[in-house]
């Protein structure tokens, strides 16, 4: 997340057509559903051995930004003030600076995350890196600056066949294609401005990004149009999430199955807001709003068991007052269907 520039007056329509490019166009008894809902949910011992709040770093202004969760619960953060990593595990309160190499160049990490072979992909600046879970630096990819001058990467979604990273300077979504395992060069993919033509280029804001599991379709949050934005990746189909009238200008974003997990902290009371989609993710409900929880200037979220793990990010006072921490609270949604 960035620091947000004064309340943008142009309003999005509420409802924006798709753009348009060459290339598109039994019922259980009570006992049975009991059984059913118990058995979906951990048991309680599980969530009361597991801390509450997280101590990413005791050091002045580390300013944690993103985050990420392997399945066997190693977590990741990143630091907006220093460029750091840290890395920590979900039983254990304190986190530990990661030995990720090559970042000494790069003052501010933003977005992290992991994917299937286990590497830490982090962006910051101008730069995508990839480690090995010791730390190795495996590749550093650099993006060219944007219709709007010099790149600020924020987030990163990683399918099977590329990386999609957004950037807050530019109202671009860039790509680094993956082919064996290789990580491809960074390289300007989708100019989104065509999608609301008479909206400011320079507010845009692009924020969160998550894909679905097949890779078809992205989700790009953008600060600046209070909006979440649908883009099919076989054909750059842009058309904006219709989620009602409600403001919906998201920073971090984890997408399970069909639940939208979003944090938000401009335009909404600060919080986590969940929300249900519809198969094609085009249309959806907001279903639960999390907004007294611990919260300080949340920036992002991970979701690992039944647990979601928001980063305070302190950025609305920088440089914060430490302890930095991740707060863990109980998901509303968990024992339903994805």
């Amino acid at each position: 997340m960035r620091r947000i520039p004064a309340r943008i007056p142009a309003r999005i329509p509420t409802r924006i057509p798709a753009r348009r490019t060459a290339r598109s166009v039994v019922r259980l008894t009570a006992t049975t559903a009991l059984l059913t809902v118990l058995a979906a949910v951990p048991a309680p011992a599980d969530a009361r051995d597991l801390p509450d709040s997280y101590v990413v770093s005791r050091a002045p202004g580390v300013l944690p930004e993103g985050i990420a969760i392997t399945p066997d619960g190693t977590m990741y953060v990143s630091s907006d003030g220093t460029g750091a990593l840290y890395r920590g595990r979900v039983g254990s309160p304190e986190m530990k600076p990661f030995p990720a190499r090559g970042l000494e160049d790069r003052p501010s990490s933003l977005g992290v995350h992991t994917d299937r072979r286990g590497r830490v992909l982090s962006v910051g600046g101008a730069k995508l890196t990839v480690h090995d879970r010791h730390g190795r630096l495996l590749a550093t990819r650099t993006a060219p600056d944007g219709p709007l001058g010099a790149p600020d990467l924020n987030d990163l979604a990683v399918t099977k066949d590329a990386v999609y990273v957004t950037d807050w300077a530019n109202p671009v979504v860039l790509r680094a294609e993956i082919r064996g395992g290789a990580i491809g060069p960074l390289e300007p993919w989708l100019d989104i401005r065509s999608a609301f033509p008479q909206f400011p280029a320079r507010y845009w804001l692009l924020n969160g990004i998550v894909a679905n599991d097949s890779g078809t379709a992205l989700l790009v949050a953008s600060n600046g149009t209070e909006a979440v934005w649908r883009v099919g990746t076989a054909d750059r189909d842009v058309s904006r999430l219709d989620l009602g009238t409600e403001s919906f200008g998201a920073d971090g974003m984890v997408l399970r199955d069909r639940t939208l997990y979003a944090v938000l902290n401009y335009g909404a009371p600060h919080g986590v807001y969940i929300a249900r989609l519809d198969e094609e993710l085009r249309s959806g409900t907001v279903t639960h709003r999390l907004t007294e929880g611990p919260f300080d200037l949340p920036t992002t979220l991970a979701r690992h068991g039944c647990r979601l793990y928001v980063v305070n990010s302190q950025l609305d006072d920088p440089p914060g007052r430490p302890p930095y921490t991740v707060s863990a609270i109980a998901d509303p949604t968990c024992g339903e269907a994805g």
